[in-house]
């Protein structure tokens, strides 16, 4: 029997229920921030991802030479994408951009729980915003999807540094440019590969054991006030988080943000405050992840734009969810089953099923010869309200007979009046 290809998923009824329990809490979270919802093809040149060499995500690309000869690649991700379409229209989009999506991407890598080869990822993004009020915004998103969706401050925290943290340290020790970027994307690792092992890729890439030392003690702060001791008296990486914070106390999140300099994020890309949702007992892999990049349109050759945004895959937020408690019973939707009691009514039940959509109702009709017991639990299957028998006595009168399926209790209802 042929198999569905190695992580990936596919989605039955009852699991797109709560795909689109999820996602309409994606949409409702971002709109109520302003943010319009955008899209992209799936399909984009390789060149679009391999700027960057170095990164994970190049050696991770389903690419390949479509039939034109041309390199293409599934995307792994859709920032790269939004940067693509917003550099096309330099200077005719009006600032700032909040745009949002909910792409499916692709990446070759080691299927582990929370992670597949495919999955469904939300993007929210601003553009053209230097501050970081942009960045506390982004914050404010996320915590209003987690409430929606019955999580608190008490199961995840939002953790919060900058690359500028990275950047000043490295850059008194002398690393700066493509080491720099290359150094990130290693330490990015730093909580998921021996230490060992991470030594010797900094050591590979030219850095000093003591270098290293120092990354390793700036790396292990986790309040602002040592990170100010820690660096030079004028730091930016201190003076904007410090700003960052004191907007999500004016947001009232600050019981969901705290300051850890481990945050790094590994693509290439940022430059300024990164976060990444985990969940308070560590258990998982990070729920979200996300910061500034405002010079990934100077990197593809436009004009540098400020740029913030995150991206929120869809399956380490059911794990949680599941961990919690937290995943709703959905039905199926169907309002109403239509039953009609043998062949030569089929015509007068699929008269009533019309009626009753006309008026707003998702209707199922039984469309075969089918025993009543068979329909009383195809009906109670399904999650229906109704079942509306049209039968031949009832019928001879221009009534159907309507069993409202929580209570059991059956009423006689004229034709006229269903809806």
């Amino acid at each position: 029997m042929t198999q569905g290809v190695r992580g990936t998923r596919d989605f039955y009824p009852e699991d797109m229920r709560l795909r689109n329990w999820l996602f309409e809490r994606f949409h409702a979270a971002a709109r109520s921030h302003g943010f319009e919802e955008y899209d992209a093809p799936v399909l984009e040149s390789e060149e679009l991802y391999t700027r960057k060499a170095g990164e994970d995500i190049v050696g991770q690309l389903y690419n390949f030479e479509d039939k034109g000869g041309r390199k293409v690649a599934l995307r792994p991700e859709m920032t790269p994408s939004l940067a693509r379409m917003v550099m096309t229209r330099a200077g005719a989009l009006a600032l700032p951009i909040k745009w949002y999506s909910i792409p499916q991407c692709w990446r070759y890598e080691r299927t582990q729980r929370g992670r597949g080869r495919e999955h469904y990822q939300w993007n929210v993004d601003i553009w053209g915003m230097e501050g970081v009020e942009a960045d506390a915004e982004l914050l404010s998103v996320l915590v209003h999807f987690f409430n929606s969706v019955g999580l608190g401050s008490d199961d995840l925290v939002i953790r919060i540094s900058s690359r500028k943290v990275l950047e000043e340290v490295l850059g008194s020790l002398g690393i700066e440019g493509e080491t720099f970027a290359q150094t990130c994307v290693t330490v990015d690792k730093m909580n998921k590969l021996p230490a060992h092992v991470i030594e010797a890729q900094l050591g590979d890439l030219g850095l000093s054991s003591d270098a290293i030392s120092t990354i390793r003690s700036v790396l292990a702060i986790t309040d602002l006030a040592s990170l100010e001791s820690a660096l030079a008296s004028n730091s930016e990486a201190v003076v904007e988080l410090q700003s960052l914070f004191a907007l999500c106390d004016s947001y009232g999140i600050s019981d969901w943000v705290s300051f850890d300099a481990s945050v790094v994020r590994g693509l290439a890309y940022y430059t300024g405050p990164v976060f990444e949702a985990h969940d308070r007992a560590g258990i998982l892999r990070a729920i979200c992840g996300g910061g500034r990049y405002d010079k990934l349109i100077g990197s593809l050759g436009g004009k540098d734009l400020p740029a913030t945004g995150f991206g929120f895959g869809d399956m380490v937020i059911m794990e949680l969810l599941a961990d919690k408690g937290l995943i709703p019973e959905l039905s199926s939707g169907v309002g109403d089953v239509v039953f009609g009691m043998g062949a030569e009514l089929r015509g007068a039940a699929m008269q009533v099923a019309d009626k009753l959509r006309a008026g707003g109702r998702s209707t199922d009709l039984v469309l075969e010869d089918k025993r009543i017991k068979w329909v009383f639990k195809h009906a109670e299957r399904s999650g229906a309200a109704r079942l509306v028998m049209v039968m031949p006595e009832e019928w001879s009168k221009g009534n159907v007979k309507v069993k409202d399926l929580a209570t059991g209790e059956e009423t006689e209802i004229s034709f006229d009046s269903l809806g």
